[in-house]
């Protein structure tokens, strides 16, 4: 039984081929040994996927940037004798958080207003109506689906009925710090509490303009090297 199964093993490690209809068959499950792979950089700006590609380290022969999203750049290189692609380094942006279609309570959303935004007039108005709205008027809003109307400090010391800007445009961080950031119209709204939220209202856009931006700055930052075709950039 043991001489049996011995010569079992053995015969497991044998791999019997043939053909068959043109085809190249064995008797067992086959694997390739595929070429190594190196592992790949991880940045957190476009600053430093430029710097390393013109340090010419690591990179031979024709590299492409690839512009995958407005948070995530990767360069790779050709495809291998197995179909495999070598990525040498990424990039993903660090943003600052903030949760669009969520409700923040006033103080929270004053904060993230200057400092998850760039600097713009509707986010300045916004401020105000925020910094100054009263926590129990809110509840007594004037609201016809479109704008809303709430009652906030509109002096020294008067209280008035303030409008709510509706829809507004801002621009959120959301691509790397190296570019402008893309502004898009947001839905600003207010509820009991009070409660502030915004919500996207372009369909995505944004995200186009955002990786045309990554891709204008990549490529002006390359250019010599582009120049010489081996760092085509695509988006």
């Amino acid at each position: 039984m043991i001489k049996s199964a011995l010569e079992y093993i053995v015969g497991l490690g044998e791999v019997e081929l043939f053909r068959e209809n043109g085809q190249t068959l064995s008797d067992k499950k086959l694997y390739p040994v595929e070429a190594p792979i190196a592992s790949r950089l991880s940045v957190h700006s476009l600053t430093g996927v430029v710097d390393y590609l013109k340090s010419n380290l690591d990179v031979v022969g024709k590299t492409i940037v690839h512009v995958k999203s407005p948070t995530h750049v990767v360069v790779f290189g050709a495809l291998n004798m197995d179909k495999n692609r070598e990525y040498f380094i990424e990039a993903t942006a660090m943003l600052p958080e903030y949760r669009f279609e969520s409700w923040y309570d006033a103080e929270s959303f004053n904060i993230k207003l200057q400092s998850a935004f760039v600097k713009n007039a509707d986010r300045d108005v916004m401020l105000k109506v925020v910094g100054n709205i009263k926590e129990e008027d809110v509840k007594t809003y004037g609201d016809n689906g479109v704008s809303q109307s709430v009652t906030a400090k509109v002096g020294v010391a008067t209280v008035g009925q303030v409008e709510v800007p509706n829809p507004v445009s801002l621009a959120p961080y959301r691509t790397f710090v190296e570019v402008q950031q893309p502004s898009s119209d947001f839905v600003f709204r207010m509820q009991n509490g009070p409660r502030c939220g915004l919500f996207e209202a372009d369909g995505g856009a944004w995200k186009l303009e955002a990786m045309e931006n990554v891709k204008k700055y990549l490529s002006e930052a390359l250019a010599d090297i582009i120049e010489q075709g081996q760092v085509p950039v695509i988006a």
